[in-house]
């Protein structure tokens, strides 16, 4: 897409995450607006157009893409469609802006980088942590050498199952395979291997272990890793989402010759700053609409303004290193 002064966003699927994460930001960045959003359950689509404002609404995406008055589509759907609806909207010439993981699987990541090169039409993926002050604050820390020389990186998250993991006749989909890609890891370690990689450059080599531990689901809800960055730097993971309450952790170590960095992805705790000076918090606010500062590189970027490289082909790595941890490679 030309330079163009007005991005006119569709939304294909607009379930939570389009609700406060994204979707207001689309209006209260300038040159930027929503006038179309699809729902493969028409009452839903509707809905959310009356109550955000939007002119019109679908029930079938191809029907949102051919819209003459959409340049670019927003895809908040389930992992296991966003390369289909991906590769539609950039082979009719909209710019793409996709929820993480960019696809349910690594190949499924190599088909849309295919066509955007081969169209010449930019996918965007939503990796907004990277955007964020808090984590550029982490950044910050480590790019100054606030810990010295990092040595080692430790990934450490456990949650409690979701009331909805015990129904077995109605799975959220995001514990579902063919849905989701994987299971809540798929879901929520993107985040954080993308920051690292944000942080450190690409992880080249990895080695994990996943397993069924709770017996909730068929997918995996334990998961183990250790990895290697291209840089030399060693790290490990581990995810569990069948913990007991009293082991909830959400948290990242950065560990360095002068000191240590730890923080978290998704409570945003204080970032703890440890040194031989002692240790110090630092308190970062996020904007309301987390995903408004990426919203807003993206769309200047489609200016001409400036450029985004939160694009299909970064967010691809994330995809390659999930895919070697579960096996699937």
């Amino acid at each position: 897409m030309a330079n163009v002064t007005e991005i006119k966003w569709g939304f294909i699927g607009c379930g939570e995450v389009t609700e406060k994460k994204s979707g207001p930001a689309f209006n209260l960045v300038p040159g930027s607006r929503v006038v179309a959003v699809m729902s493969r359950n028409p009452s839903k689509a509707q809905s959310y157009a009356e109550r955000h404002n939007i002119p019109r609404w679908y029930s079938d995406a191809w029907q949102l893409i051919q819209d003459p008055d959409v340049n670019a589509v927003y895809i908040a759907t389930p992992p296991s469609s966003h390369a289909t609806y991906a590769i539609m909207a950039m082979k009719a010439g909209k710019t793409v802006y996709v929820e993480k993981p960019l696809a349910a699987t690594y190949a499924d990541c190599q088909r849309v980088n295919h066509i955007s090169q081969q169209t010449g039409v930019k996918c965007f993926v939503a990796y907004y942590r990277r955007y964020l002050p808090y984590f550029l604050k982490v950044k910050e820390l480590v790019d100054s050498g606030a810990i010295g020389n990092v040595i080692n990186v430790q990934i450490r998250f456990a949650v409690p199952p979701r009331d909805l993991d015990y129904n077995e006749q109605n799975l959220p989909w995001r514990v579902q395979r063919d849905i989701a890609g994987g299971g809540y890891f798929y879901d929520l370690a993107p985040h954080q291997l993308d920051l690292l990689q944000m942080f450190f450059g690409p992880i080249t080599r990895v080695n994990g272990y996943s397993t069924n531990r709770g017996h909730l689901y068929e997918t995996e809800d334990t998961v183990s890793a250790s990895f290697l960055f291209a840089n030399g730097l060693p790290g490990s993971g581990s995810w569990c989402f069948v913990a007991h309450e009293s082991a909830k952790t959400d948290r990242i170590e950065l560990i360095g010759d002068k000191g240590q960095i730890c923080f978290s992805v998704f409570t945003y705790d204080p970032i703890a700053l440890h040194t031989e000076a002692g240790r110090q918090e630092i308190k970062i606010e996020n904007p309301p609409h987390v995903q408004m500062p990426l919203i807003q590189n993206i769309v200047e970027h489609l200016q001409g303004k400036t450029v985004c490289t939160c694009d299909s082909i970064s967010g691809t790595a994330v995809n390659w290193v999930m895919d070697r941890i579960l096996g699937k490679l």
